[in-house]
């Protein structure tokens, strides 16, 4: 059964809402009352179409005592049980607590892993191919670093990604890629497996508890290297910023030194705000790094196969022959199957 009473409490806070938006709040509290009238409308709305749902099977049921309704009304009756049950389930889906940092920006950060120049390579073809999904989103992706090997690969590479809920669909992402095929650089045909990090960490809102005294970091201004390690832009102005206490280091490499220096500030307060989450997430649940969504970065998630133009996600035993268009950056199967792997997995967790 449904919470009745989390359900009418949840309406009642989001008519609550609209009063306030709706009588002119103050401008200080305008943006945070929108914030979360925006937050409850999609499950103000679920609720409503499964309460309408739940009172046509009401009135359906009557109407089967008056003989010339009858049949509509087994008609209705049909219809409504059957999608009833999905509504049910839409509900409380729409019911599950929300991160957070759901609807935060995110930071992508890519490093190759075991593999020499094939893992740098494969690092920039899953740089590309983030990239084209995010574009394919209509999302802003930023470059904020990128270290290049001298045949082209990456030995890393930091964006921002900016859009409607980007750390929600991306932060199952983070993990070990491994990737089999015949590097460019093996003359003899032979099957190489090798493998590239990545992280997506959202990005510290405004208000959040990060706290990052002036003596606990170290500002260095540099000139990139060269080859083997040329930046986006060489500058005398790349900024590096060292974290004293987690031994954390970031760096950005923009024209503008006061921009490389909130850009390398926004991904040590990102990183910042990730340690902390995951210190509250294993407080939480033992369990953490057997849940899809856990962020261990040493966990191989998935497989591409290039020989067999297959793609295969471990933690669900998802795989797509279909590595050209996924490698094009059409993400949203994958996405789509661990967003409902995760939710199934919440929801019996809860009964």
């Amino acid at each position: 059964m449904l919470p009745e009473d989390r359900l009418a409490q949840i309406t009642q806070r989001f008519e609550f809402l609209e009063a306030q938006l709706n009588a002119g709040s103050a401008p200080d509290k305008i943006a945070q009352i929108s914030r979360e009238y925006s937050d409850l409308k999609p499950v103000v709305d679920q609720i409503d179409r499964w309460r309408a749902a739940r009172d046509g099977l009401a009135e359906a049921q009557a109407m089967l005592a008056d003989p010339e309704m009858r049949e509509l009304a087994e008609d209705e009756l049909a219809r409504l049980r059957e999608e009833l049950p999905a509504l049910e389930q839409d509900l409380r889906i729409a019911l599950l607590p929300k991160d957070a940092a759901d609807a935060r920006p995110a930071i992508l950060e890519i490093r190759p892993g075991t593999g020499g120049d094939e893992a740098a390579l494969f690092a920039g073809d899953l740089l590309s191919m983030y990239r084209r999904h995010a574009e394919g989103q209509g999302w802003s992706f930023q470059l904020l670093e990128l270290a290049q090997t001298e045949l082209g690969g990456v030995k890393e590479a930091v964006a921002r990604i900016e859009g409607d809920g980007v750390f929600a669909r991306l932060k199952y992402e983070s993990g070990v890629h491994r990737v089999q095929r015949v590097p460019e650089t093996e003359s003899g045909g032979r099957i190489h497996t090798s493998a590239a990090t990545v992280a997506v960490l959202p990005e510290a809102a405004e208000d959040a508890q990060i706290d990052i005294p002036a003596n606990d970091i170290r500002i260095d201004t540099m000139r990139a290297s060269g080859a083997g390690g040329q930046h986006v832009n060489t500058t005398d102005s790349a900024v590096r910023i060292t974290h004293i206490p987690t031994g954390i280091v970031v760096t950005s490499s923009e024209k503008s030194q006061h921009q490389n220096r909130a850009n390398a500030m926004a991904v040590l307060r990102a990183r910042l705000y990730d340690m902390q989450r995951q210190k509250a997430d294993a407080e939480r649940a033992a369990d953490r790094k057997s849940q899809v969504g856990s962020g261990d970065r040493s966990e191989r998630i998935r497989t591409y196969n290039f020989p067999q133009g297959r793609m295969t996600d471990h933690r669900i035993n998802l795989t797509l022959y279909a590595l050209d268009r996924v490698m094009a950056g059409d993400l949203a199967e994958i996405i789509d199957a661990l967003t409902a792997h995760d939710q199934a997995a919440r929801l019996a967790a809860q009964e």
